[in-house]
């Protein structure tokens, strides 16, 4: 399989804005082989593309020396030029062992014979008659087929926006599947969203995959229909200049780099930041949510509800995969359907009580310090595509246990009731007993979620880094489980698993 885009008399110019769309999209594993005769430019495609991932100083020609090595900020690039190579030279590279972690670059690919690997990027440049302008053809082979369709797709949506002659830089993002990248003008910028429907997952109940069972979103359609509620209430989320939902392609405004987490560890007070995420939190609560989300030019988007079996799916998550991590072995059948028969009932009460619009995601990685705004605006909101009707519980949860950072027992304690304090003053029938009860259940859940997909983020798709956050998850979860309205809840964990505050290093 294969697929290829042809772009005829580029320019300089338009060969760098090319290596700055490729190196949105690289990563280890990738092999680019640029081919041409002399002087067609192919060095300095490669010096472009190098650049652009972000390897600063000088890039030199690996003509005697076959391969050069480089660090970017996100991987290791290997530069490689075989005109001089020799076909008993290419084993002596150790390219084989170097090829899976990094991006490989290789100019005069002919000369490599059939080493090259079926899944690549074929680049072939040419001259024109115009001085300075080359043909390139760039052909996707194997996995890069389809991904070179995207791209050439996304460079497309990018032409139809202001932001089309716009400097690309990647942006780091999270766990999920989409990407990000800053599209900087002279007189401003703003953040490409590459959000690709994703294939459904194996059915685990139902006929149905894990995205389905808890309402995750499978398309941009949510970011867009709660994005514009949010702004009608006056709140911070971005606002979104041009948007594709059958590509899956947002340009968005940019918010900067002021992330909650980084502003922490700048040295500003958590509670100069919490109490206006809270203010935020409040004013949501206070207004109903319409079951149907306008989106301009299409069908309304309708809310899914947070209902009782998204959330034990997503519990779950600790017996199928956290469980097994710890004992080394299955989770027996009677040990999870007594999990489920523990958790059934106090989901079901949760999901009934105290629905609101929550965000789902509402914590330090996805809330953006906005000091120069006023009130709400102060608090950016980035992530909110999985939204749902929901408890207004889950979001000041996911906040105030923030699986990213430590949040102190003592801020959280003065937070929580400064939000039920507000909650009384505005609705006579609320009660701050029943939403502490809400509030250790759905901290429960959500923390025995996060254990799971750290564990899952580890094991199977190799992400260790996410271990690192789980003594902090589980503190957070032991401190739900001691809220008495937990106690049989409680007593599961501390028969099935090591004391939480001891639990022991995962070895994956």
């Amino acid at each position: 399989m294969s697929a290829s885009w042809s772009l005829d008399g580029a320019d300089l110019v338009e060969l760098d804005r090319l290596a700055q769309r490729l190196a949105l999209v690289l990563k280890p594993g990738d092999l680019i082989a640029v081919s041409g005769p002399l002087g067609a430019g192919k060095t300095s495609f490669a010096r472009f593309l190098l650049a652009r991932l972000g390897v600063e100083g000088e890039v030199p020609s690996p003509t005697f020396s076959l391969v050069q090595a480089y660090a970017s900020p996100r991987f290791t690039v290997h530069h490689c030029d075989f005109y001089r190579l020799e076909p008993r030279e290419l084993a002596e590279l150790g390219l084989d062992d170097l090829l899976p972690s990094s991006v490989t670059i290789v100019e005069w690919p002919e000369r490599a014979g059939d080493w090259l690997p079926m899944d690549r990027l074929d680049i072939a440049m040419d001259e024109t008659a115009e001085p300075y302008r080359r043909r390139v053809v760039l052909t996707g082979h194997g996995s890069w087929a389809p991904r070179l369709k995207r791209l050439q797709a996304l460079s497309a949506f990018i032409a139809t926006t202001p932001y089309a002659e716009a400097a690309a830089e990647y942006l780091q993002g999270d766990a999920s599947t989409r990407s990000y990248a800053r599209l900087a003008l002279a007189d401003g910028s703003a953040i490409l969203m590459n959000a690709p429907r994703q294939p459904d997952g194996p059915p685990i109940r139902d006929g149905k995959p894990y995205s389905k069972l808890v309402h995750l979103a499978e398309d941009v359609t949510p970011f867009i229909a709660v994005g514009d509620e949010l702004r009608r209430r006056g709140l911070a989320a971005p606002a979104i200049y041009a948007f594709d939902l059958d590509q899956g392609f947002l340009l968005i405004e940019d918010l900067a780099d002021r992330v909650f987490g980084a502003e922490i560890a700048r040295g500003t007070k958590m509670e100069d930041l919490y109490a206006p995420a809270i203010d935020v939190l409040l004013a949501i609560v206070s207004e109903p949510t319409p079951p149907l989300l306008r989106v301009e030019g299409h069908a309304p988007y309708r809310l899914p509800h947070y209902d009782a079996d998204a959330m034990l799916t997503e519990a779950l998550l600790l017996t199928d995969w956290f469980w097994p991590v710890l004992q080394g072995r299955s989770t027996p059948e009677e040990v999870r359907e007594a999990y489920i028969d523990l958790w059934r009932p106090l989901l079901e009460q949760a999901a009934v009580t105290d629905n609101t619009l929550i965000l789902r995601d509402y914590h330090s990685p996805n809330l953006m310090w906005l000091p120069h705004r006023a009130a709400l605006q102060k608090v950016g909101i980035l992530d909110f595509q999985d939204a749902l009707l929901g408890p207004a519980a889950y979001d000041l949860v996911s906040l105030l246990q923030d699986a990213r950072l430590d949040v102190p027992e003592s801020l959280e304690a003065r937070q929580f009731a400064r939000y039920c304090a507000a909650r009384s003053t505005s609705d006579p029938h609320f009660s701050s007993d029943q939403f502490s009860v809400l509030y250790a259940t759905l901290g429960a859940q959500r923390n025995s979620k996060i254990l799971g997909i750290f564990a899952r983020l580890a094991k199977r798709d190799g992400k260790r880094g996410y271990l690192a956050h789980i003594p902090r998850v589980a503190r957070y979860l032991e401190r739900n489980l001691a809220h008495p309205a937990l106690a049989s809840l409680r007593a599961w964990y501390a028969d099935e698993l090591p004391p939480l505050h001891k639990l022991p290093p995962l070895i994956l």
